[in-house]
C-alpha cells in the first residue's frame, strides 16, 4: 500500500465511525424504553441472515463476549421478542428464534425512524444513497471475511 493510501482509509474509517455514533443515537433515541441498538440489531440480524442460530453463533457474529450476548437476549426473551428452542443437533445447546412480536417490534423500530430518514432523503436523495451502498457493502464484505486474520 503506497504511504498517500493510509490518509484516505483513515478519513473512511473514521467517517464511518462517527456516521455509527450518529446514527446509533438516533435509532436509540426512537427504540422503547429499555432497548438498545444492539438488541435491536440481533432482531434484525434473526430476519436479515439467519434464524435458529446459538447464543454463541450471534456472539461470534457481532464480536462480543458471550456475556454481552447473554445479556442482550435475556432482555429479548424476557419482552417476547425471541424464544429458545431446543438444538435438535446438540441436546446441550438452545437455538434463538424471533418470535412474530419480535417481528413486529423490528419494523415499528424501522418505521420509527421514517420522519428522520425523510429529513436525511430531503439532503442527500435516495438516487445518492444507492449509488454509495455497493461500496460500503464490499467494504463490509470484506472486513467480515477478514476479521480473523
Amino acid at each position: 500500500m503506497s504511504e498517500s493510501a493510509l490518509p484516505v482509509y483513515f478519513r473512511l474509517f473514521n467517517e464511518i465511525g462517527i456516521i455509527e455514533q450518529l446514527s446509533r443515537a438516533l435509532f436509540e433515541a426512537r427504540l422503547p424504553p429499555g432497548f438498545v441498538l444492539p438488541q435491536f440489531s440481533v432482531l434484525n440480524h434473526l430476519v436479515r441472515v439467519k434464524d435458529g442460530q446459538t447464543p454463541m453463533a450471534l456472539a461470534r457474529a457481532f464480536q462480543v463476549p458471550k456475556t454481552s450476548m447473554a445479556h442482550s437476549l435475556s432482555v429479548l426473551e424476557s419482552a417476547a421478542l425471541i424464544e429458545f428452542r431446543p438444538n435438535p443437533k446438540d441436546g446441550r445447546s438452545k437455538l434463538v428464534y424471533i418470535t412474530e412480536a419480535g417481528r413486529t417490534f423490528r419494523q415499528s423500530a424501522i418505521d420509527a425512524l421514517e420522519p428522520d430518514i425523510a429529513r436525511i432523503a430531503a439532503t442527500i436523495p435516495p438516487e445518492r444513497a444507492a449509488e454509495l451502498l455497493p461500496g460500503l457493502e464490499a467494504l463490509r464484505k470484506f472486513l467480515d471475511t477478514d476479521r480473523d486474520n
